[in-house]
């Protein structure tokens, strides 16, 4: 009897609730479209909301908690971030960051014999690189001592592959070096001229802080007072003071200066920093635990702990804001610099994540230049081996991913899927209708799986702040979220198994949306994607509760 009874509980590890009754979203084309304006609390949930009572495209989380999973005991699923780093001392992440237990901090020991030494809450494959070049660059690099200057007809047979990838590359290059130094050049110029002019007026008015109105009750202005006025009036509609314009104006030249001190120098070697060869896979153990990265700051850690927030900042703690899954642990691999990745290091931090725990891994980065594109497929047919999910953002340029390639990724352009673990994701706006695919997401009906919240993301950022960011890099956490919601109650569901969940249980709609922001750019939202669907976190655990019981 004692037997037969832990047999029955052993068999019904995960399932040992009542089987889900709740009925799926479904009919959403009959909706009405959301007219009145989100609320400053709106944004900051509508990520979570429900399509049908809010008429909000979220993925109904809220609403899972309270009707699928309240009373529900799940497992802890660790999530393998990799990314910028993470500020791990986060108010409302320190409590859901991973500890390897196996690892004694701070003794300068490989304890578990792992490689990694005092890898105890993940790993910093970066060390103290914090720019770096964008691989285009770097191909500049490494190609043009051979090719520059040469014709394609001086050029053998044996060199012309290569020879193509350096042109290529030289004309990104120069395209968006340009149009970097000419925005540049642009808010310099702006700025040289607002600065006097605001000085003048905030005399004249014995203010800074004035608005449209007070510019208006300028009397008798002179003629030099009156291009002055014309030109903080324009500016203030892009700011509600023009103080606070200024400081966004030099926060662009900053942003425009470090890309061309960084990710367009053709002179200085970032790598030098981290004495590794990122083209030699055989060396795999350097960088540091300092996963939150060099600087004290730690604004290089934004995007990851933006990340991090958005997957599992803790829930109902009454603090800051609530992560989609409530069983996750954020194991944290920086690997992703301001500047594009190595490959080496994406492979390395895919592989350090499986071989630590991870049943979930964020990817929320991508170029489109690869050097050892290999080694990074090698990685995900790794983790599908394991049996682990990579969630994977689709990109922000606004471009179909069945046209050109995207790194990482789980197919070529010609290929199959090498795996069946990978799923992609493009971003949604808030705006339910024609205008629902944010205007900078990447689509495509073979290369992008289905779409999720991206659009003004409220999430975790460093030294205890939030803040709104987008991009398929927002979306592709919320869908990880859910993933590792649906690990943690139906843990005997394979990642395969998970991916089906998430893509088939998704809300559709057969309306026409406006793609990369070009009104006559057009068409249905089930054809932008493989799934043609939207994910919903209420319908994916009811899938997952009868695939589990199949």
């Amino acid at each position: 009897m004692v037997a037969f009874a832990l047999a029955t509980l052993l068999a019904s590890c995960g399932n040992s609730v009542a089987p889900i009754v709740s009925t799926p979203i479904e009919n959403i084309d009959t909706l009405p479209l959301k007219t009145a304006p989100l609320t400053d609390e709106g944004f900051k949930t509508w990520a979570s909301a429900d399509l049908l009572s809010d008429t909000i495209p979220g993925m109904s989380v809220d609403r899972a908690y309270a009707e699928i999973l309240k009373g529900r005991k799940g497992q802890k699923v660790i999530v393998g971030v990799v990314d910028s780093g993470v500020d791990i001392e986060h108010e409302d992440l320190k409590n859901v960051i991973w500890v390897n237990k196996d690892e004694v901090p701070g003794n300068g020991k490989d304890d578990d014999k792992n490689g990694y030494v005092d890898d105890v809450h993940g790993w910093n494959f970066l060390g103290d690189i914090v720019g770096e070049n964008m691989e285009y660059v770097r191909y500049m690099k490494k190609l043009g001592p051979k090719f520059d200057g040469k014709s394609e007809n001086s050029i053998s047979a044996a060199d012309r592959a290569d020879f193509a990838i350096y042109q290529k590359a030289k004309a990104e290059y120069e395209k968006e070096y340009q149009e970097v130094l000419a925005n540049k050049n642009r808010y310099d110029q702006i700025l040289g001229q607002l600065k006097p002019a605001h000085q003048a007026i905030a005399k004249k008015l014995g203010k800074e802080d004035y608005n449209q109105k007070d510019l208006a009750a300028i009397s008798d202005p002179s003629p030099s007072e009156q291009q002055q006025i014309g030109m903080l009036n324009q500016m203030l509609n892009y700011g509600d003071t023009v103080p606070e314009v200024i400081k966004e104006l030099n926060g662009g030249i900053d942003y425009f200066s470090g890309r061309l001190d960084t990710h367009f120098n053709m002179n200085k070697d970032f790598r030098m920093k981290l004495n590794n060869d990122p083209d030699d896979f055989s060396t795999k153990y350097y960088g540091n635990n300092d996963v939150d990265g060099p600087d004290p700051k730690e604004e290089d850690a934004q995007h990851g702990t933006h990340v991090a927030g958005i997957i599992a900042a803790q829930r109902n703690n009454g603090v800051g804001m609530n992560g989609v899954a409530n069983n996750a642990e954020i194991m944290v691999i920086r690997t992703v610099p301001d500047g594009d990745e190595y490959d080496k290091d994406v492979a390395l931090a895919i592989r350090y994540a499986v071989d630590n725990g991870a049943k979930v891994i964020n990817t929320s980065f991508g170029k489109y230049f690869s050097t050892h594109p290999e080694w990074v497929r090698d990685a995900i047919k790794y983790a599908a081996s394991k049996d682990v999910l990579i969630v994977n953002a689709a990109g922000n340029e606004g471009l179909n991913l069945d046209t050109i390639e995207v790194f990482p990724n789980d197919q070529t352009m010609t290929g199959p899927e090498i795996a069946n673990n990978v799923l992609t994701v493009g971003a949604l706006s808030y705006k339910y209708g024609s205008e629902m695919i944010a205007s900078f997401s990447n689509y495509g009906k073979s290369n992008v799986d289905v779409f999720a919240p991206g659009v003004k993301i409220w999430s975790t950022t460093p030294l205890d702040t939030y803040e709104y960011l987008q991009g398929t890099s927002m979306a592709a956490p919320a869908v990880a979220g859910v993933a590792a919601t649906i690990r943690s109650y139906y843990p005997k569901l394979s990642a395969a198994q998970v991916k089906q969940a998430i893509m088939d249980s998704g809300l559709t709609s057969k309306s026409p949306v406006i793609l990369a922001g070009e009104s006559s750019n057009q068409d249905n939202f089930s054809n932008v994607s493989k799934s043609g669907k939207m994910v919903n976190m209420y319908n994916a655990l009811i899938l997952a509760d009868k695939m589990s019981r199949k």
